[in-house]
């Protein structure tokens, strides 16, 4: 996204590593605005304290209720949706609220973003919407085609606008990330819970998934899903006697 002179950003889910992450590529940009949006009122002054810029606005608002996400995004040119449940025992202990979140509040987000007249929307998806088996899959892959459907829509084409999908792995030391949780096991003395030796998945740094997001606004002409090449998978069972 070349053009940022005066131009006003938000991030769904702006607290979590994602955002982090993007806040620190934009921060000293020619942004005017960037919009933190998310529930999380401890990590919002966590972040608030921390970074300490007045070119940061948090809002507070969850994307289930369609009103505070409408009204958040008044006047915004660019959009991250971050937000989601990616706990994937969570979501399958409380699939309904997976639904809400990951589903029922993408089509919020979406759809403020047509009646906003957002220029560009980049929605953040993972692997595990491929083929799904588990309920966040599930909901992440209804959410990517939600995404799709509305980059359709006569709105944003009328206005020449743009939402795309990004689709990555595991994000290594992100919040929910396998590899804090063993070492964190490790310094108690073990034991280690790996749920099967033979599970495998696909790892990426939070620079690597921040530029695939950045990458795809930059070459979006709308409706796309961009995947990063992540390599080879790795075993869990292998990194965790890495780990030791």
């Amino acid at each position: 996204m070349s053009e940022l002179n005066n131009k006003v950003l938000m991030i769904t889910g702006g607290t979590g590593s994602f955002g982090n992450a993007v806040l620190e590529k934009f921060l000293d940009t020619d942004l005017a605005e960037i919009r933190v949006f998310s529930r999380d009122e401890k990590k919002q002054e966590d972040m608030r304290i921390r970074y300490q810029n007045s070119k940061i606005n948090f809002i507070i608002g969850d994307i289930r209720d369609f009103e505070s996400i409408n009204s958040a995004m008044f006047g915004v040119d660019y959009l991250f949706h971050a937000g989601a449940l990616k706990q994937v025992p969570s979501c399958e202990f409380y699939p309904m609220q997976a639904v809400k979140t990951n589903i029922i509040g993408a089509e919020n987000v979406l759809e403020a973003v047509g009646r906003n007249n957002v220029n560009k929307s980049i929605v953040l998806s993972t692997d595990k919407a491929v083929y799904p088996i588990n309920t966040m899959g599930m909901t992440k892959a209804i959410m990517e085609k939600l995404a799709i459907s509305k980059a359709r829509d006569a709105r944003v084409i009328k206005n020449n606008n743009m939402i795309c999908i990004t689709r990555y792995g595991n994000v290594m030391c992100s919040r929910g990330s396998v590899i804090p949780l063993f070492i964190d096991q490790i310094s108690r003395g073990g034991p280690i819970t790996v749920t099967h030796k033979d599970v495998m998945r696909y790892f990426m740094t939070i620079p690597e998934a921040s530029n695939l997001v950045l990458q795809a606004g930059e070459m979006s002409s709308g409706g796309e899903v961009f995947i990063l090449d992540m390599g080879e998978q790795v075993k869990i069972f292998d990194l965790a006697r890495k780990l030791i």
